[in-house]
């Protein structure tokens, strides 16, 4: 089947998000063929360049979500008109207080939203461009009126003239994806169904070629882009006004994508929690876990004797969220129940405050532990060591696990925990803190203890110090339970089965036709040809005998009523 690959920031840039999870699922699904669709964030990561990318991917086209010529389109009367009810809708759908006494209110406001959105895309492609028209004073007066409306939020009636002009031009950037040429049957029209690497701007050309062209949206999310917008529009970032006007649009925006999206993938039950409290309906969710490689790890978890049992390792990027202050303050706790015991920090700085945080955490741990002329240490020997992957103590990411007992993460805030992952995969007891997917991806096989307390962290660390036994048993069984749910091979054979699923669920509403005439394969599902409703407690979803269908037998399928293309 041909699938419309869609990105963010990511994938196929060197710099992009998720770009090796992307690069292991095309490589991993051969059968299939990919057209890439992708979107830019600055011209620093257009300027670095692609990865190579495999022969399944037949195209890619690209267009940049930082920058946008004017495209000098003149409405007439009629298209002026048309704009400014459908951008005044969409105004109002986001300025509307939320009314608690309608049950349906929310679905209201929803459904208005939608219908506005896809107005503007049509004006878009019948025009030739909407950029113009988002920028133009137009735009901004009808903002203000939806703003002044009755029943508007307080705080948007409050909104000043550069909050107003602030607002347009976020809008305006985020709304750019409805003047791309992506959606006809040259482009994503053509696609058996469009899978998103991510919620927002990724999703938004899936959402237009669904109403274009009836293409199933597949939308997979390993981090909540809503609650990356919420956290980005903090106190000191802007106005009231604008906060609310444009978390009220990133909310609308993902209450859309989880509404008409075929399939939604979380990869934890963190994600699937904003997902359903944003209108997801459950019974279109499935968690798939991200997948990694788990043969680079073999022969250190295979070999769980290397480790050093009176040393602590911490391996990750260093910044705040990370909160190695913590961690410094509970080892300092642990070394008066354990006098032998050594902490490796491993890992590099990150983001504009990772440098002076390393800096800072230096500083603390020569404060915390000076110098000892006498006893377990030797003068200038510090039990706490900062290395980077790559030097003499860790030429590689399995050696620094490799170096420790027992691996400890301190984050108070994570998604889904790489750096623990690859701890199991090396057979390693962990301790880790209770934020994010973590309680999901150990299960029973480490400690986990609250955020910021470094009492806690220091008890479960000396627990598996003093326990050898223990350590051994939880390192056993943190990698039986890592190579069970978190490889590459599990991740690819849910999506497989997933783009099955979709494809086989899907009416036929167009032919599409390939180079020599003949209709594509999956652009026509088997079962859109039954003639009559299926009613028995199961249903075989047949194979075609030619190039690209799926092999190997019948699908197993559920009863569904014949789609509108059979009648």
């Amino acid at each position: 089947m041909r699938i419309g690959l869609l990105t963010e920031g990511g994938y196929p840039y060197v710099s992009g998000d998720a770009g090796l999870w992307c690069d292991r699922l095309v490589r991993g699904l051969a059968q299939h063929e990919f057209d890439l669709y992708a979107l830019s964030r600055s011209r620093q990561q257009e300027d670095a360049g692609w990865v190579p990318l495999p022969e399944q991917i037949s195209r890619v086209r690209t267009a940049p979500l930082w920058t946008a010529e004017d495209d000098e389109v003149a409405y007439g009367r009629r298209g002026r008109r048309r704009f400014t009810e459908c951008y005044g809708e969409l105004a109002g759908a986001l300025c509307a207080a939320p009314d608690t006494a309608a049950e349906d209110a929310s679905a209201h406001q929803a459904d208005r939203f939608g219908s506005a959105l896809y107005g503007l895309a049509e004006l878009a492609r019948e025009e030739g461009g909407l950029v113009g028209a988002l920028r133009s004073d137009t735009a901004v007066r009808t903002l203000e009126r939806a703003c002044r409306a009755p029943g508007a939020l307080r705080t948007a009636r409050e909104a000043r003239v550069p909050d107003l002009l602030t607002v347009t031009a976020h809008l305006e950037r985020a709304l750019r994806p409805l003047s791309l040429d992506w959606y006809g049957d040259d482009g994503l029209g053509a696609a058996d169904l469009c899978h998103a690497t991510a919620g927002g701007p990724a999703a938004l050309p899936g959402l237009l070629a669904r109403h274009f062209a009836d293409v199933p949206l597949l939308v997979t999310e390993y981090g909540v882009q809503l609650r990356s917008h919420y956290l980005a529009l903090g106190p000191d970032a802007a106005a009231p006004a604008v906060r609310a006007l444009l978390a009220a649009f990133h909310g609308r925006l993902a209450t859309e994508v989880y509404r008409r999206a075929a399939i939604l993938t979380p990869g934890n039950a963190h994600t699937r929690r904003w997902q359903e409290r944003c209108g997801a309906d459950r019974t279109r969710i499935r968690t798939v876990h991200p997948g990694m490689d788990a043969s680079r790890f073999a022969e250190v978890g295979e070999s769980p004797d290397r480790a050093d049992p009176d040393t602590l390792v911490w391996v990750g990027r260093v910044e705040p969220a990370k909160d190695l202050v913590s961690l410094l303050h509970a080892f300092a706790e642990v070394r008066r129940e354990a006098p032998k015991a050594r902490l490796r920090i491993v890992g590099a700085p990150a983001g504009p405050e990772g440098p002076a945080y390393l800096r800072h955490c230096r500083a603390l741990a020569a404060q915390l532990f000076p110098d000892e002329a006498e006893g377990v240490h030797a003068v200038g020997d510090n039990p706490v060591s900062f290395e980077e992957i790559g030097g003499p103590e860790a030429p590689t990411l399995p050696d620094a696990y490799a170096g420790g007992s027992v691996v400890v993460l301190s984050s108070v805030v994570e998604g889904f925990p790489i750096s623990l992952v690859e701890a199991m995969f090396c057979g390693r007891a962990t301790v880790s803190t209770d934020v994010g997917a973590v309680v999901e991806v150990v299960g029973g096989t480490g400690l986990v203890v609250p955020p910021r307390n470094p009492r806690a962290l220091a008890e479960a660390c000396v627990a598996l110090l003093h326990d050898p036994e223990r350590r051994e048993r939880l390192g056993a069984a943190s990698r039986a339970r890592a190579l069970e749910l978190f490889t590459v091979e599990q991740n690819i054979a849910a999506f497989h089965g997933i783009y099955l699923e979709i494809v086989s669920r899907c009416p036929v509403r167009r032919v599409v036709l390939d180079e020599a005439g003949a209709p594509l394969p999956f652009a026509a599902p088997a079962e859109a040809h039954v003639p009559v409703r299926w009613t028995g407690p199961t249903a075989h979803v047949l194979t075609r005998g030619v190039p690209g269908w799926a092999a190997g037998g019948p699908v197993r399928a559920t009863p569904l009523a014949a789609p509108e293309g059979a009648r």
